[in-house]
């Protein structure tokens, strides 16, 4: 390299073409002051090489030319860098959602690995002009963590209790426990912030707040629960805070002999009424005006505060003062007050610690105010715990020092009469009834302030900034509810109004709540019930960090590191103690309120998914127990069937899928396969994965599915019976239809068919294979519903099935035309709009007399189907009439052909059919003994039968009629080779075998005509030995025109055994 370094003249004249373009050109010129200014310092561009005189030139074939703009260094290549290629830049805005991976038409969104996976395309590419940042003019209407959080929380702590409560509770408690209670309340609070902060620090939270963060991390069922006990409860408290208010307002008006009606609990109630109006009021005004108010409301607050600090310093001002309580700071009196004098108060109840506990807990529940406005905040994850901490720790202060400055300034007692005060007998209550003091006056800190009308004026900040609070902060949890669908009815209340989608309606309900609770008019009433739901709410915070941290799931990374997952196990726990220690009964009512909601939303089955804890710990617990199977060894006791159907898409063949759940419903592992030809984009997968999930799920079958593409029918039938499954999680048998058009199919399918068979029992599995009367393909049916339009639902189901028809494994053209009049099934009540189902068709709906949903089956033309076609197709989810089960158990095959009749008779659908038990006679002339070592060893195996038949006959030489009608099967498959059908050799090879199945035809129709179901030992495909066709042959003389009929075979592997 020279030593003068790289010639700039020569640096200036490179651009690469590929990004000249006019707006290019254009930015170009408006970076030249700039850009000249630097380029010296630049580095070569990437795709440059220095040459020996210090000039850059082109190391690959693009070519560089001058630029346009001489003099100046072109940063096109650094601006337009999204020109060259098809990968998207990392940007936030591909994480918002998960929905930024679907491509919208005109969005810049990241490309899928299926558009990065094609050839590049020959066309202009969307590019737009600018990345631009977030757009942030959303944020013009939102709070930071000051006015949102610090201001909210400091109103929402220093609320009413402060001014009316505290100094009773000195009285009651003494100073000492006093303090306890304020240090145990705020371990509660601290302990479930720093939860909370955790929670809020681990993504981006929206509106709801406690709900939604809840909601999001122990899921909708305790989201759900807790978030309407939650709204109720800022419900109540804006009840608390407005009587409160109230409360303070009377004894101002009783000061200056004024009442309304009879200055007691009927004042209280008017004045809550016309407060609450004037709340909602200033609400719809908008969010903005309420955070104004709350400023000043602060400020008036503060000053109160601070007038009763110097007023208690300076002393009583005069006589009266002092006989009302307030001699200043004494060491005697704080002496008096260090301890506790729990007395009966105005109620009648008798208090104790937790009893003040309960009363003054709602003066530190302010915590959450910030939290419940996480919707409206700039930053809420890093605003909530900035603003709570704080607020927290300055609260816990400012009631300490109250508490020591009541606790020493003013007497428990005093009777108010100014003449005792000379004698020191005015703290004297005997036989008179003392209505001033820590014990008896709720305005103390009025008393003592150096202007003590400052302190109504505080007080009433407090209370009515407070109540303003909760009265904002229980609407947008209910719209949050309501918005997620998870409880019936409150979805009315999730309509939003204007730019900041104001929760007009649930202020209406909110404001119902709070108007009820007026009425009650005391303010210790009320405050138990709110402390009650309060402390649900912190336990479920906490149990929900908890929970999260113990998962260990990745997806839990909050910035927030000052926690622990056992500090939030002792909030949740402590929280918990409380609530029985304040009040067993109330306690118990409010977890069964919680589990009551629980209950309501588990069986309401909401479709939300949103990556919840217990979502993390049903997948730990699920490979946890997978691999602790894998280390199990299997054993005959605990065999049970895993059953593999080859179904083709589900919809396609219902009753192959029904009888397959008879057999495992409820006890294990069911899976059905599908399989394409073609190979298929993941897109395609996902939406044929997602129509199967849930059309399983809309007919109640809890099976998995698996689909295999890109590969020819017997290929892809031993891929899924080699690989689906994990560890002992596998199938160990299989079930599939019989193909019933095999004598016009092409021989390569009957040999797939064949081979199918084969490979299924080559990798040890058992095999079925079921035949019914009118086949089991019902591709041709849609299934939907009869409210939906006619349009909608032709075309959705016709997508369904173009997507699923090329994956059948066993095809039955002889299926009905579907082209008779219509019919009506009647299934679960379904809720179009949203997709939601109901766990039951005939439930309080149906009692009601309300309108049901009738599914509707039609054929692709949107013809309906008939009524003989839908009760065949759903012949096995109906109750079967009593009959018998005929169990042809011909060869030892391990007792799987014994075993799965027997389930089946455990079934309700099949509880009606007895078994009959057939067995081949060893020795004609010992019937007797043979049969009684038959049912012998049945009742070892301790299945329950009807009837034990011995076949002796089974050797004996089939009819005429039988033979001729076995050839005429046969006859168009006679070949001279026998890679191309049946040949003399092999026909005289296997002429015992063939006789056999036969006669075993013959017998069939002579004990088994009438059976609800016959299950019968599977011929074995030999492969070499039989071939296709005429092992076709032989299932065919057994099945046809008989009950429907599973021919079974287990794996020679013992599943049944009489020891214990």
């Amino acid at each position: 390299m020279d030593s003068e370094g790289p010639d700039k003249e020569s640096i200036r004249h490179f651009s690469i073409s590929l990004v000249d373009s006019e707006t290019q050109q254009q930015e170009d010129t408006e970076m030249t002051t700039s850009s000249s200014s630097t380029a010296a310092n630049l580095p070569p561009f990437p795709g440059y090489t220095e040459e020996k005189n210090g000039t850059l030139g082109p190391s690959s074939p693009l070519q560089a030319e001058p630029s346009s703009n001489q003099g100046s260094l072109s940063y096109s290549t650094f601006r337009s860098f999204r020109r060259l290629t098809r990968e998207a830049l990392p940007r936030l805005d591909h994480y918002r959602n998960l929905a930024s991976i679907v491509k919208n038409p005109g969005s810049r969104q990241r490309p899928t690995i299926d558009d990065l996976l094609k050839p590049a395309q020959d066309k202009q590419m969307l590019v737009p002009d600018e990345e631009k940042a977030y757009d942030s003019s959303n944020l013009d209407n939102k709070f930071g963590w000051v006015r949102g959080v610090l201001v909210r929380c400091l109103l929402n702590i220093w609320g009413v209790i402060l001014f009316i409560r505290l100094s009773w509770m000195v009285g009651q408690a003494g100073i000492l426990e006093a303090i306890g209670i304020i240090t145990c309340c705020n371990i509660v609070t601290t302990v479930t912030t720093l939860s909370m902060s955790a929670i809020s620090t681990n993504g981006q939270i929206k509106g709801g707040g406690t709900y939604y963060m809840i909601s999001r991390s122990l899921g909708p069922e305790f989201g759900g629960a807790i978030g309407l006990i939650f709204a109720f409860a800022n419900a109540i408290a804006c009840s608390m805070h407005i009587v409160g208010f109230c409360e303070s307002m009377n004894d101002l008006l009783k000061s200056q002999g004024v009442m309304i009606f009879d200055g007691a609990l009927n004042d209280i109630r008017l004045i809550s009424c016309i407060t609450l109006v004037f709340l909602v009021g200033i609400c719809i005004v908008g969010m903005e005006w309420e955070a104004r108010a709350q400023v000043v409301l602060l400020l008036v607050l503060l000053t109160a505060m601070i007038a009763f600090v110097i007023g208690a310093f300076i002393g009583p001002l005069n006589d009266e003062e002092i006989a009302k309580g307030f001699v200043g700071v004494n060491s005697t009196v704080f002496y008096d007050n260090l301890y506790s004098d729990y007395r009966v108060d105005a109620t009648g109840k008798q208090q104790d610690f937790f009893g003040v506990f309960s009363v003054f807990f709602p003066a530190c529940t302010g915590i959450l105010a910030g939290a419940n406005i996480s919707g409206d905040l700039k930053d809420p994850s890093a605003a909530i715990p900035k603003g709570t901490l704080l607020a927290i720790a300055a609260t816990y202060l400012s009631y300490i020092i109250f508490v020591l400055i009541c606790g020493a300034a003013t007497v428990r007692d005093a009777t108010g009469i100014v003449d005792t005060v000379f004698n020191g007998s005015f703290t004297n209550c005997t036989g008179i009834k003392c209505d001033y003091g820590l014990q008896n006056s709720v305005q103390v800190m009025e008393l003592m302030s150096v202007f003590g009308p400052l302190i109504y004026a505080g007080c009433f900040a407090a209370s009515l900034s407070s109540a303003l609070a909760t009265l904002v902060s229980a609407p947008k949890v209910f719209q949050a509810l309501g918005r997620d669908y998870l409880f019936p009815k409150i979805e009315w209340f999730a309509k939003g109004y204007g730019k900041t989608e104001e929760p007009y309606r649930a202020y209406v309900l909110a404001a119902g709540i709070v108007v009820i609770f007026n009425l009650v008019a005391r303010l210790d009433s009320i405050a138990p019930i709110i402390t009650n739901f309060f402390m649900a709410t912190y336990a479920l915070v906490n149990f929900s960090t908890f929970h999260a941290s113990l998962q260990k799931n990745p997806g839990w990374r909050p910035t927030f590191k000052y926690y622990h997952p056992l500090l939030s196990l002792f909030g949740g726990l402590l929280s918990t103690a409380i609530m029985f220690m304040i009040q067993w009964w109330t306690a118990l009512i409010t977890f069964v309120i919680v589990l009551l909601l629980y209950v309501i939303v588990y069986y309401r089955k909401p479709d939300v998914n949103w990556g919840s804890s217990p979502q993390a710990q049903t997948f730990t617990i699920a490979l946890n127990s997978v691999a602790t199977l894998s280390t199990v060894e299997d054993h005959v006791k605990n065999y049970r069937p895993s059953v593999l159907v080859l179904s083709g898409a589900p919809h396609s063949r219902p009753p192959l899928l029904h009888f397959a759940n008879s057999i495992t419903k409820n006890m294990s592992l069911l899976v059905t396969g599908q399989w394409m030809t073609d190979i298929q984009h993941k897109r395609t997968r996902t939406q044929i994965t997602q129509e199967a999930n849930k059309w399983l799920s809309r007919h109640k079958i809890r099976a998995f599915y698996a689909l295999t593409d890109g590969l020819p029918v017997e290929k892809a039938a031993r891929v899924l019976m080699t690989n689906v499954g994990l560890g002992r999680l596998q199938p160990n048998m299989v079930l599939m239809g019989y193909k019933a058009d095999w004598q016009t199919a092409p021989y390569t399918d009957i040999y797939a068919y064949f081979k199918i068979i084969h490979n299924a029992f080559d990798v040890h599995l058992a095999v079925g294979v079921l035949r019914v009367e009118g086949g089991l393909d019902y591709s041709s049916v849609v299934e939907g519903l009869h409210t939906i339009s006619e349009s909608t639902n032709t075309e959705a189901s016709s997508n369904s099935n173009a997507s699923s028809t090329n994956g059948n494994i066993e095809v039955n053209p002889t299926a009905p035309a579907a082209d008779q009049e219509s019919y009506q099934h009647t299934t679960p009540k379904t809720n179009v709009a949203s997709g939601k189902e109901n766990s039951s068709g005939f439930g309080l709906g149906t009692i009601l007399g309300k309108k049901k949903k009738m599914q509707e089956y039609q054929n692709k033309e949107g013809e309906h189907t008939s009524p003989q076609l839908i009760d065949a197709m759903l012949r096995f989810t109906r109750k079967q009439p009593k009959g018998t089960i005929d169990v042809w158990w011909l060869y030892d095959d391990g007792g799987l052909t014994l075993l799965l009749p027997y389930i089946l008779t455990t079934r309700s659908n099949w509880s009606q059919c007895t078994l009959r038990i057939f067995f081949l006679a060893n020795k004609k002339d010992d019937l007797a003994s043979e049969h009684r070592r038959m049912a012998e060893l049945l009742c070892k195996f301790r299945i329950d039968f009807s009837d034990v038949v011995m076949v002796p006959d089974v050797l004996q030489r089939p009819r005429e009629e039988s033979v001729k009608d076995f050839n005429n099967i046969i006859s168009q498959f006679m070949a001279e080779d026998s890679d191309e059908g049946i040949t003399e050799a092999e026909l005289l090879a296997l002429k015992d075998k063939t006789c056999r199945h036969i006669r075993l035809r013959e017998l069939l129709l002579e004990h088994s005509r009438n059976a609800s179901l016959i299950v019968m030992t599977l011929p074995m495909p030999v492969l070499g030995t039989v071939s296709a066709p005429l092992y076709m042959a032989w299932l065919e003389t057994l099945t046809k025109e008989m009950p429907p009929f599973l021919l079974l075979r287990g794996n020679q592997s013992s599943v049944l055994t009489f020891y214990s």
